[in-house]
């Protein structure tokens, strides 16, 4: 039966616009991230040598995971939303009576389709923009994948926890607008008004949001960015796997007293 619910759920996945539409944005921005990349390399070879002590380029790569995790989360809300808007969640609820089931069919087809997509998108920028910038020694830019790789690899796999969460709020609330404004109060209003606490409260608050937790799953400083640093690294990873498993957890219940 398990295996069925997710074949239907796989089918309703990949039989919808939206889901082309969220997957087709963070190529778009991989490709704006190699114009700024070239753009970058073409300015750094008119500088002076005094100049280029003052420049720099952000990780790119860092930048589209976040725009890819946002972008699987709200993937992740219209998975279940989209149904609850046209009624089908009473078809899909009378065919699949066990609600367990159905959540974990949901949470796997997105997981399946967000953790590739995350990683290939941020290994992909990563090789895109290191292709570009070449050897040039701009400050901001790894010198090397191995330098980059436990990063790269824990950003691009935070987007599934992205997806997870946008299920989660989707199934809890019902509505796409709802859920997608919670998507973004957890992933940029929250961590602004963290930022703005008075220290050391700034640093310890940062610290839980969804932002800065990647890095500090590999023991990184979130140096330069609003995001405080003081969970070591498997405190971190588990506040991380919060952000999925708590909404997943509280839409389960909901499914089985609420959509009885």
């Amino acid at each position: 039966m398990t295996k069925d619910v997710f074949a239907a759920e796989w089918l309703k996945l990949r039989s919808v616009r939206s889901t082309y539409i969220t997957l087709a944005v963070p190529i778009a921005f991989l490709a704006m991230a190699a114009m700024l990349a070239l753009y970058a390399a073409n300015m750094w070879d008119g500088l002076t040598p005094e100049d280029r002590d003052h420049f720099g380029l952000s990780s790119l790569s860092t930048l589209n995971a976040d725009v890819t995790g946002v972008c699987l989360a709200i993937l992740g809300v219209l998975v279940v939303t989209g149904e609850y808007r046209t009624g089908m969640i009473r078809t899909t609820l009378t065919a699949v009576p066990r609600r367990g089931s159905l959540l974990l069919a949901k949470a796997a087809v997105v997981g399946a389709v967000a953790l590739p997509a995350g990683l290939a998108v941020t290994f992909g920028t990563f090789f895109t923009v290191k292709l570009i910038i070449g050897d040039r020694p701009i400050r901001g830019q790894p010198s090397s994948v191995v330098a980059e790789l436990p990063e790269l690899l824990s950003r691009g796999a935070a987007v599934t926890v992205y997806a997870l969460l946008g299920l989660g709020l989707g199934l809890i609330l019902r509505s796409t607008a709802g859920a997608i404004v919670s998507v973004f109060m957890l992933w940029y209003v929250m961590p602004l008004m963290a930022a703005n606490l008075p220290a050391p409260w700034n640093e310890r608050v940062g610290s839980f949001m969804l932002g800065g937790l990647p890095d500090q799953v590999i023991g990184g400083d979130n140096e330069n960015s609003i995001f405080g640093s003081v969970l070591p690294p498997p405190i971190a990873l588990l506040v991380l796997l919060a952000y999925a498993a708590l909404p997943l957890a509280a839409a389960a219940t909901l499914l089985n007293r609420r959509d009885a």
